[in-house]
């Protein structure tokens, strides 16, 4: 395969309130987050995913999850009253461990639907009992947009949108390739990077594009874990 020039990056999201005007619908975001999981599978192996996705994370509730590794994460859940979106920048002055009462930034949720408001308490998402957040975002089932809280960003820094979310909000399969020639510090085949973004099954020369010492099982094993098409 033979990688086509790559059109310039627009720029990232800067807060919450950028973001959610960027996101797309609800399926589109749904395939992005799968599309972005599968790559890593196939980059990263079993342990090193950047992105991953978990179609089974809850009673009919699908996760889409990143952590970087160094204490940033966010987490998108597909839940049958709609999407509940949370991101953590351990660094941003918006982490709640910036003050006393250790509460999280105001105005942040105090908008949150009723319906998503357990999943604030939900132990992946809290440290011990803090409730730990930077961004929060959500779109219940019959919203025609989504939607965030009437958060101000400190004048001292960010909320951590910009970095977080930056691959997941271009949405394309040059901007990841971009991410992740730093990241896997690797070349990348932007046409396979093309062809799992579409979700077409994978085929042995995509395979061995992205993930050349890869065993097939393994891969099918990861694809059908993340419910990626099945691998031809």
């Amino acid at each position: 395969m033979t990688a086509t020039p790559s059109p310039s990056p627009s720029p990232s999201p800067r807060d919450v309130h950028e973001l959610i005007r960027v996101l797309p619908d609800v399926p589109t975001l749904r395939d992005r987050c799968r599309a972005l999981a599968a790559l890593e599978a196939l980059m990263g192996g079993r342990y090193d995913r950047y992105f991953d996705y978990d179609p089974a994370w809850g009673p009919g509730t699908e996760a889409a999850l990143m952590n970087n590794g160094s204490g940033d994460e966010y987490a998108i859940l597909f839940t049958p009253d709609g999407v509940f979106g949370r991101g953590f920048d351990h660094e941003s002055w918006m982490s709640p461990y910036t003050n006393e009462d250790m509460e999280l930034w105001p105005g942040l949720v105090d908008t949150l639907p009723e319906v998503f408001r357990p999943l604030l308490d939900e132990p992946a998402f809290c440290d011990d009992d803090v409730q730990v957040a930077t961004v929060v975002f959500w779109r219940e089932t019959a919203d025609t947009a989504w939607r965030a809280g009437p958060v101000e960003l400190p004048a001292e820094g960010e909320d951590g949108t910009a970095h977080l979310f930056d691959v997941l909000a271009a949405g394309t399969p040059e901007a990841y390739a971009d991410w992740a020639r730093d990241y896997h510090e690797r070349e990348i085949d932007l046409d396979a990077v093309r062809h799992v973004f579409a979700l077409r099954p994978l085929t042995d020369g995509v395979v061995k594009a992205l993930a050349p010492e890869t065993e097939p099982g393994a891969v099918a094993g990861a694809m059908a874990g993340i419910g990626y098409p099945l691998v031809c």
